[in-house]
């Protein structure tokens, strides 16, 4: 009996041993050998490779103030804990990484509040307003749903929460969440990028002046070093010789990306060859042209004007590269309200809103990253697009109408007349007609095997017929990147935020159209990819909870403890019988 008790001794002080040395030897190889398990099924917790690259890269400390600490409803606790846990992620992979939570509400004093509400939307920051319900009925309660980076000399806010119309709450914040990811590591990386990419708007055409794109020209600096270039003829303005070695010179793109938007006159050849060899090396181009020419200030004046076709002379341009944008007006059911003048009362006119068929408003439904979970987009004059089949090029949809639309074309008589009828629904019987698409691949040059004499003596200055791999992004309207700006003052006119409507008091997704647009366009470690990434929305089923939710609660709480004392006394049972023998 006693050499038993002795092997049974020595047996648990061997086990006890080889326990100790595993976890000793689990924890070295844990020190050199770095890994995570990521058990989820859409693995939410697990980073994209561009990510941790970033993370990898830093050299010194990125800081993170969160603004999102305090007495919150359920579903801002949810995002403030997927951040901080997205934030824990980043720490993983790198020690530079350090945030703080922040409850900018905490200030029993009014007037100091105020202060700190002040700063943050000088800081970039916008408040969120809730009607938080509590015993004593409902409260106002302003919070900042965002954080701002900081890195060096240099910070950046992000916004945490992305608003998008007709969306159910649950749904918006889990898209949110989706994107934590790109939104977060997509600032760091512009914070810490020693050379900011190049873009350049295109000039001397008739596109839109300076005020017409401040907004997002501010936005695109945050990212890029933006300029205004015009071509005038000139084939050294977006390409440029460099040496390759002591002998050979090679012609080179000066910009990553350019943007042409809502030009009103022709293109010259030579304005299209040089664009045309931009594209062959590589270059990266943003369309956002009218087909078609119409205006809201013919309409106020005399309550009627004329859709014509807008002549830029880029159509063969377009064919060549595959895609064709048509000269019609799309006219949707799901649009945007314009304010009308119906009468007078005492001497003050009187102004009723309409909604006004030709300004689509559209709905992103494509899984691409550019559009995934985006803010709906407001359009005025949009026409329709067709893609041409050709080989290396891929073609994807971006934007497109409701189920609810139709298309006229021109020359088209367009008059405030049809806002007193009722819209006959059989006629806007076409779904979901392309406004929108991107185009990668390897694109031939309009001037293959023709030469104009415009273009005869530059066609030798490094002429390519094919290009390098590249993508561009073609939208059939101008006004897409286009900011409203309040005259009042005429010697300091304002910019409003782009996707801002000032009539409606509506703030649509056209801002981050632009921006993912130039990301998708200009990034080529397939960070925006991130974007494609789906969090399952597993919610509760709210009648089964209000009908039965005290029995569940109820479950809950006793199910498990009854479960563990179950256990123990078998266990105990077991034990008891082993050693009495």
């Amino acid at each position: 009996m006693g050499s038993k008790k002795k092997d049974i001794k020595r047996n648990n002080i061997i086990q006890l041993v080889l326990g100790v040395v595993i976890i000793i030897l689990v924890n070295v190889i844990g020190y050199y050998v770095f890994t995570r398990f990521d058990l989820t099924s859409e693995k939410r917790y697990t980073l994209s490779e561009p990510t941790k690259q970033i993370l990898r890269n830093l050299d010194d400390i990125v800081y993170f103030e969160v603004y999102l600490d305090g007495d919150f409803p359920a579903g801002f606790k949810r995002l403030r804990r997927e951040t901080k846990e997205m934030l824990d992620e980043f720490r993983a992979y790198s020690d530079n990484i350090q945030y703080e939570f922040i409850n900018p509400s905490e200030s029993s004093d009014p007037e100091e509040r105020n202060a700190v509400y002040q700063r943050l939307v000088e800081r970039g920051l916008q408040p969120t307003d809730l009607n938080v319900k509590n015993k004593e009925g409902t409260s106002r309660q302003i919070i900042f749903p965002g954080t701002i980076i900081s890195y060096k000399e240099k910070e950046m806010p992000v916004e945490l929460l992305k608003s998008q119309m007709g969306v159910p709450p649950e749904e918006v914040l889990n898209n949110s969440i989706q994107n934590l990811e790109f939104n977060l590591i997509s600032a760091v990386k512009k914070l810490t990028v020693a050379k900011k990419p190049r873009v350049a708007f295109i000039e001397g055409h008739g596109e839109l002046e300076l005020i017409d794109v401040a907004d997002i020209t501010k936005a695109l600096q945050e990212y890029y070093s933006v300029e205004r270039v015009r071509l005038d003829g000139n084939v050294n303005a977006l390409t440029k010789r460099q040496a390759i070695d002591s002998v050979n010179t090679g012609i080179h793109n000066i910009y990553d990306a350019i943007i042409v938007a809502k030009p009103d006159s022709a293109f010259t050849e030579k304005d299209k060859f040089i664009i045309d060899q931009y594209i062959m090396r590589g270059g990266k181009v943003l369309w956002l042209v009218d087909p078609v020419k119409a205006s809201m200030d013919s309409i106020y004046k005399s309550d009627i004007t004329f859709g014509l076709i807008n002549d830029l002379n880029l159509d063969d341009q377009f064919f060549t590269y595959g895609i064709r944008l048509n000269t019609d007006l799309v006219m949707d059911l799901n649009a945007l309200s314009i304010p009308v003048k119906t009468g007078e009362s005492g001497g003050a006119p009187q102004i009723d809103f309409f909604q006004w068929y030709y300004f689509p408003v559209l709905f992103p439904l494509s899984d691409n990253p550019i559009v995934k979970n985006l803010n709906a987009i407001k359009t005025e004059f949009i026409s329709s697009i067709d893609t041409i089949s050709g080989p290396n090029i891929k073609k994807t949809i971006l934007l497109t109408s409701s189920p609810y639309a139709k298309t006229v074309n021109t020359p088209v008589l367009i008059s405030l007349e049809i806002l007193k009828e009722k819209p006959d629904r059989r006629l806007f019987n076409k779904k979901h007609i392309p406004v929108a698409a991107l185009l990668e691949g390897r694109f031939p040059s309009v001037y293959a095997g023709r030469v104009p004499p415009e273009i005869a003596n530059d066609r030798d200055m490094g002429f390519l017929e094919k290009s390098r791999p590249t993508r561009m992004i073609f939208v059939a309207d101008g006004d897409v990147i286009k900011n409203q700006v309040n005259y009042k003052n005429i010697n300091k006119p304002f910019p409003y935020p782009l996707g801002y409507d000032r009539y409606t008091g509506q703030t649509f997704g056209n801002k981050d159209f632009i921006l993912n647009a130039m990301d998708y366009l200009i990034d080529e470690s397939g960070l925006i990819t991130i974007r494609s990434r789906e969090i399952k929305l597993r919610l509760l089923d709210r009648t089964k909870i209000n009908e039965n939710g005290l029995f569940w609660k109820t479950f809950n709480v006793i199910v498990p403890v009854v479960i563990v004392l179950i256990f123990g006394l078998i266990i105990g049972f077991v034990r008891k019988r082993k050693y009495t023998k």
